[in-house]
């Protein structure tokens, strides 16, 4: 896979030089061209090819490591300590946000190969052109110069885009291979994207101007069978534009659905810009937008199922948390995130909660915990939370997506930094460390959790890291502390807050428990897909080239129309894509339902008394002791907020690890703590719900 790789950074650096463009292309166009293929088999070799061939070897490397799992991370610790230093954030604000070392060096060598790839294109362009050749085209040098960098800025925007989709594809091989989470990867979608409209928006804007000093604004209305579609590329852009604009922070956090359903216009963008330069030059874009499209293929099919949810738990700080019936085969790591539509409050709508139960020791359950902060979420809790009991809520999910494996015990000590709803990942942590204490009698790091609150009714978040009663949860070996402060309030309420209510559901016997979409060998079923998919698309387009585009390409009077060839290659990627994954979906569909009718559902009580309400009732006996040993490690703090700074100097170990979930502000004060230099022990993470 490195080879490959690096064979491909060759390709992308030597693109925009006149040796890949007079020697290296017309040679390998000239060994690969036939009846079949024609010059888009070049393309198709040369970047189509590679990449999916790492993502199905990815695929197989990830199905292996998943089997053949251990724990060595005292092995490699010292290998890690140094890969945990490039990990530690040299950028905390800026228009990046936080950066850390290793993404930084990889931003500035992606902006190098932008900027060489560019002055490359303008070097040798302009070399080119010269007054008289000008004159001879009826056109001033400088005219002819713009021309050559509106066409140079739409190649270049071309390279940022065969990446934008890498990120955005969550079940995608690729981004565990780089140790990557789908929802880790936004922010590099983010950064891509407004990279891709700066370029295209120049690139149109540069044209215009072009057309306009050139007496051809009638250009703007070209649509020819030959060549690029002027009207195509437009389209293109203007659907970009309008996603471009509501991701505007302000128009994306005060109307969500706005920026939600105009995120809607990619598909428009993607197949305009196909057509606008034609399927030969899209098979540079292509691999990316490939996986992304097998991806969003296999989330379609999974989202179809209506999932069984078992019952209920309403906090009074407006929080629900709910669970959810699951497949033994499932499992999935902390810190794992969930994606979930009720279709009684938006039928297309779908949001990212993390899943705080363990896959370990809640084999049969799964559950998510939502905050009311939103117009969705406030309405999804006002539904549960009212008098009027519902007996039953249809809910669809996607997922889980998370990271393919963790390295919690790498670290002394852990120090959980988190605000409000940001404790939901570090819940999961706990009860993960829970399980490798008492299941391995293994050592595990010191955990530091600290968590902000604005009122001491959110106090009873802390509830939900116990599991539910019937399941074991020893606290004796785990070195666990809670310091809890509430922001708003001087000191302790004298009345009593509300207890947790518990809401049980009588779900459909058409509800299925939630399984993984692909089975329990996803990684093996996902490269079939990837594999068989490209390989049919390459027989279909192959007999479609011979027998039916290339005897009329071959006719001295006619040419086969760019757009209809556009249009096939599109149709039968569709076809190829949809076939295989359907076939999979299908085949492991019949192993989940035999396994849907075995699982029974869930009993047991939730427990019911939280440190919170020991406060007001320190009489009252505990009801068990996992919950006797969460109340003695809390310490409750009123009216004012951590001291970061002071906490994290007197962490004591040769590697303390930092992850911070919550608002901005306290994930930048974290993060320049831990880069300030404070402590060369202090590794930095954080888990942001910013997408």
């Amino acid at each position: 896979m490195m080879v490959v790789f690096l064979g491909m950074i060759l390709i992308w650096i030597m693109m925009p030089t006149d040796t890949y463009k007079k020697i290296w292309l017309p040679k390998i166009r000239a060994d690969t061209n036939s009846t079949y293929f024609g010059t888009q088999g070049a393309t198709l070799l040369i970047y189509t090819f590679p990449m999916l061939f790492i993502a199905v070897l990815g695929c197989f490397y990830l199905h292996i490591a998943k089997k053949s799992h251990q724990n060595n991370a005292e092995s490699n610790e010292g290998k890690k300590q140094k890969l945990l230093i490039w990990n530690r954030p040299v950028l905390v604000k800026g228009p990046l946000g936080i950066v850390s070392g290793t993404e930084l060096a990889f931003f500035i060598m992606f902006i190098a190969l932008l900027v060489w790839s560019f002055s490359t294109y303008l070097h040798n362009s302009f070399a080119q052109i010269t007054s008289k050749l000008a004159a001879e085209d009826g056109e001033k040098v400088w005219e002819e110069k713009l021309d050559s960098t509106a066409l140079r800025l739409g190649l270049v925007g071309n390279i940022c885009l065969a990446f934008l989709f890498f990120p955005v594809a969550r079940g995608s091989s690729v981004l565990p291979l780089l140790g990557l989470t789908s929802e880790g990867s936004i922010k590099y979608h983010i950064w891509l994207g407004h990279i891709v409209m700066t370029l295209f928006t120049a690139h149109g804007i540069c044209y215009i101007i072009y057309w306009a000093v050139t007496n051809q604004i009638s250009e703007m209305l070209k649509w020819d069978k030959i060549g690029v579609s002027n009207i195509a590329g437009e389209v293109a852009l203007l659907s970009g534009l309008f996603m471009w604009i509501t991701t505007i922070p302000r128009i994306r956090r005060k109307v969500f659905e706005l920026f939600f359903y105009t995120h809607y216009l990619y598909i428009l963008f993607i197949v305009f810009f196909i057509f606008h330069v034609g399927i030969s030059y899209s098979c540079i874009m292509l691999p990316g937008f490939y996986l992304f499209l097998i991806d969003r293929y296999l989330r379609f099919l999974q989202s179809r199922r209506q999932v069984r949810l078992v019952s209920s738990r309403v906090l009074p700080c407006e929080t629900v948390e709910l669970n959810f019936s699951k497949s033994h085969g499932l499992s999935y790591n902390p810190t794992s995130v969930m994606f979930i539509n009720v279709p009684s409050i938006s039928k297309l709508q779908w949001h990212p909660f993390t899943i705080t139960s363990n896959s370990n020791l809640e084999p049969e359950k799964l559950s998510v915990v939502i905050k009311s902060e939103g117009v969705w979420s406030r309405k999804l809790y006002q539904m549960l939370s009212s008098p009027s009991s519902i007996a039953r809520l249809d809910v669809s999910v996607e997922g889980p997506y998370g990271p393919v494996s963790t390295n919690f015990l790498r670290h002394d000590t852990l120090v959980m930094v988190s605000g409000g709803s940001g404790i939901t990942p570090f819940i999961s942590i706990i009860r993960e460390l829970i399980f490798m204490s008492t299941s391995f009698k293994c050592k595990t790091p010191k955990i530091i959790l600290i968590c902000a609150f604005k009122s001491s009714a959110c106090l009873t978040m802390l509830d939900l890291i116990l599991p539910i009663s019937n399941t074991t949860s020893d606290f004796s070996n785990l070195q666990l502390q809670i310091e809890a402060y509430v922001t708003r309030e001087k000191e302790p309420k004298e009345d009593k807050p509300n207890m947790l209510q518990v809401k049980w559901f009588k779900p459909s016997a058409t509800d299925a428990p939630i399984s993984a979409i692909l089975g329990p060998n996803s990684w093996l079923w996902l490269a079939a897909i990837i594999s068989s998919s490209f390989i049919i698309f390459l027989i279909l387009i192959g007999i479609i080239t011979r027998y039916y585009v290339y005897p009329i390409d071959h006719n001295t009077n006619k040419v086969f129309s760019y757009p209809l060839r556009t249009f096939l290659n599109m149709l039968v990627i569709c076809v190829c894509i949809a076939m295989t994954a359907s076939a999979a979906v299908f085949w492991n569909k019949k192993h989940n339902a035999i396994e849907a009718k075995q699982i029974q559902n869930m009993e047991g009580s939730t427990p019911t008394v939280s440190p919170n309400s020991m406060i007001y009732n320190a009489d009252k006996e505990l009801e068990s002791l996992p919950q006797q040993s969460l109340v003695q490690a809390t310490n409750v703090h009123y009216g004012g907020r951590p001291d970061l700074r002071r906490i994290l100097s007197d962490c004591r170990g040769s590697s303390v690890g930092v992850l911070v979930s919550g608002p901005k502000k306290m994930r930048h004060e974290a993060a320049a703590i831990c880069s300030s230099g404070l402590g060369e022990n202090l590794h930095f993470e954080s888990i942001s719900f910013s997408w």
